[in-house]
């Protein structure tokens, strides 16, 4: 170990743990470390975070940093533009070098280059399976479609074993003043709508552990369980793993190594891999279409459009298995993976309102607002992307609800058709069923499906 008498900075964004950190790891090599994460709201401008990830990044810090005291280090905090705190704080403590993971929204990929023009810069990967932009064509293109980008990573897995926390983390001589995390003003107060955030969510590198654990029993179970939100067996480690409380590398090798074959789950985790090559290729796919033959849709505005916005914001479309995942996100910042391609395809299709709107509100909302895996999963669905379902394929809400026995999950999310049976619950309207407190059905589903192809039609 080279012990410098200057420290070296450890930047730290969405790679919030000890353990398989290679910038950590590199960082304590040199010497002295300081770990720093700046809440930087000026460098992603409109892209900064929503409500929801910043109720998780408050619980995430605090866990970080207990985690670090246990290994003679501590957490420093500090606000503003990341290249001017960083290259402020390195005159402060006669810092020259930083270490950090890569990230490759196109915001942070900025402030990297911004960074390396002042200081020593090393960057490292470990959020991903595989560093984006390295999995290629024979050609060495990038992948568009995900299918042959899943075969050739598959080429390259498993990743490398996920290496153990350092016993210890050097201490500089004198620590930098730190911001004090309640001041930052991450969590509701006025009104605190995460209640249920708390019951559901330990956000933190121990609780990502547990969740993991959880699931491993499962793994094997999940082609099943990712459809049937009643019985539901998914893994809940988006939001760990887009805060990087935990390493895909760490993931996939607990999953290969339980009982069962946990292939298509393995396929999810290599999804986040291929959003993050597709805005590598597309910076701006969170507002532009990867299809620009669909710009001339005309979805709906004005005041009919806003309210149907609001209906579906609220879960009170008259859909139950549409309401109950919007009720469950705004409840739990989390939706199940089925509810949200439901969800998603009726605003889009059935409401013909832009997928951008859905977008924006999943960014608020989800603790797992991924700008790579929000902006392809919407883009997905609206058939707007480059690899998409195609816009003329409409879910049918009601038989997606009967297909996938979501009765159970409509009773919890939607309490007012708790009282409903099996046959009645998917569609209270038809049974002639549905109480009064509950809404009729904003649109009925064979107008909605021919409104959306009438305006598909149009665009040719």
């Amino acid at each position: 170990m080279n012990l410098k008498a200057e420290p070296t900075l450890l930047w730290l964004r969405r790679d919030l743990r000890v353990a398989d950190q290679a910038a950590l790891i590199a960082a304590v090599h040199d010497g002295p470390v300081i770990p720093v994460y700046i809440l930087d709201d000026e460098t992603p401008k409109h892209r900064r975070m929503g409500g929801a990830s910043r109720w998780w990044l408050h619980h995430s810090l605090m866990s970080l940093d207990k985690d670090l005291r246990k290994l003679g280090s501590r957490l420093i905090l500090r606000r503003g533009r990341a290249d001017t705190v960083l290259t402020d704080l390195a005159a402060e403590t006669g810092a020259k070098r930083v270490h950090c993971l890569h990230h490759y929204e196109p915001w942070w990929r900025n402030a990297e280059h911004a960074v390396a023009k002042t200081l020593d810069l090393v960057c490292h990967d470990g959020n991903y399976l595989a560093p984006p932009g390295t999995v290629t064509t024979g050609s060495g293109a990038p992948y568009k479609i995900y299918t042959p980008f899943w075969r050739a990573l598959s080429a390259h897995m498993p990743p490398p074993h996920p290496v153990a926390a350092p016993d210890a983390i050097p201490a500089p001589a004198k620590w930098p003043a730190s911001d004090t995390l309640a001041d930052w003003n991450l969590l509701p107060t006025k009104p605190d709508w995460a209640t249920g955030f708390v019951k559901e969510w330990t956000p933190g590198e121990g609780g990502a552990k547990e969740r993991l654990e959880d699931f491993l029993p499962h793994a094997s179970g999940y082609d099943i369980g990712r459809n049937l939100p009643s019985d539901e067996l998914t893994s809940r480690l988006s939001p760990h793993l887009h805060f990087g409380e935990i390493s895909p590398a760490t993931v996939w090798h607990h999953v290969i190594e339980a009982k069962g074959d946990a292939t298509i789950y393995l396929k999810e985790i290599a999804w986040r891999d291929y959003a993050q090559n597709v805005i590598l290729q597309y910076p701006d796919y969170g507002r532009e279409s990867g299809r620009p033959t669909l710009d001339a849709l005309e979805w709906r505005t004005g005041p009919d459009a806003a309210s149907d916005l609001k209906a579906w914001q609220q879960g009170r479309t008259g859909y139950p298995i549409v309401d109950a995942g919007m009720r469950q996100l705004w409840t739990t910042g989390w939706m199940h993976n089925r509810v949200r391609m439901i969800t998603a395809s009726f605003l889009i299709k059935h409401l013909l309102i832009d997928w951008r709107k859905g977008e924006e509100w999943f960014w608020d909302c989800l603790v797992d607002a991924d700008y790579a895996s929000n902006s392809v999963n919407w883009q997905w669905t609206s058939g707007t992307g480059i690899d998409p379902n195609m816009f003329v394929r409409i879910m049918a809400p009601l038989t997606q609800s009967v297909k996938f026995d979501a009765a159970g999950y409509i009773r919890e999310w939607v309490p007012e058709l708790s009282g409903l049976d099996d046959a009645a619950i998917h569609d209270p309207d038809e049974s002639g069923r549905r109480p009064e407190s509950y809404p009729a059905k904003i649109i009925g589903h064979r107008e909605g499906r021919e409104r959306a192809l009438a305006a598909a039609r149009r665009t040719k």
